[in-house]
């Protein structure tokens, strides 16, 4: 029954959100955080929200379960390539473009991409300045702009936008599946405007 599977799926979604938080929270100012680690939180944490909302339209469209799974692995990729560059953003981004203030993670002490990729790539004075920024939560008035410039130092940024091109692309194949109609090209254009907030 499509309602029951609906129920299921919404369920199942609420539990890995539930997750994904308790996750954060254990990650949440951890300098030593890995990539899989923030990988596994922004997957519970929102790619698992766009891939039940991609899927919940197959099914309620009635599609094959082969167009139904292409459906939720294009909103899987979708929202991790999307939080990547969002993440990205909060250090390179104006804030005329990104509709929050600047620097916000890094305030907060959230242990994002770009950062984990600067401490990994850092020496140990750089490493130094992340612990007291972002597990101590000890911010001066020059330190955002000093962690950009690691960041920038490091291709840290760039490489976070390069793996959210990437997952883009992932996205991009899923749908390889339908044939080229309306509905597939809104789709494929969701993906281009989320890559090209990073320009």
């Amino acid at each position: 029954d499509g309602s029951l599977k609906v129920l299921t799926i919404l369920a199942n979604t609420s539990a890995v959100l539930a997750e994904g938080e308790v996750m954060q929270l254990l990650t949440s100012n951890d300098t030593e955080t890995s990539e899989a680690a923030y990988l596994e939180v922004i997957t519970a944490k929102t790619a698992t929200l766009f891939a039940a909302a991609c899927q919940l339209g197959g099914i309620v469209a009635q599609r094959p379960a082969s167009e139904e799974e292409g459906l939720k692995n294009y909103g899987l990729n979708l929202g991790i390539a999307y939080q990547l560059v969002d993440d990205a953003l909060d250090f390179a981004a104006r804030e005329t473009t990104l509709g929050k203030t600047i620097g916000d993670d890094f305030r907060e002490g959230k242990i994002t991409l770009p950062v984990v990729l600067s401490f990994r790539r850092g020496g140990e004075e750089e490493r130094q300045f992340w612990r007291r920024t972002m597990e101590e939560g000890k911010q001066t008035e020059n330190d955002f702009e000093h962690a950009v410039m690691l960041m920038e130092r490091h291709g840290a940024i760039r490489d976070t936008f390069e793996r959210a091109r990437h997952y883009g692309d992932v996205a991009r194949d899923s749908l390889a599946i339908f044939p080229d109609c309306a509905e597939k090209i809104g789709l494929l254009a969701v993906i281009d405007f989320c890559i090209r907030r990073a320009h």
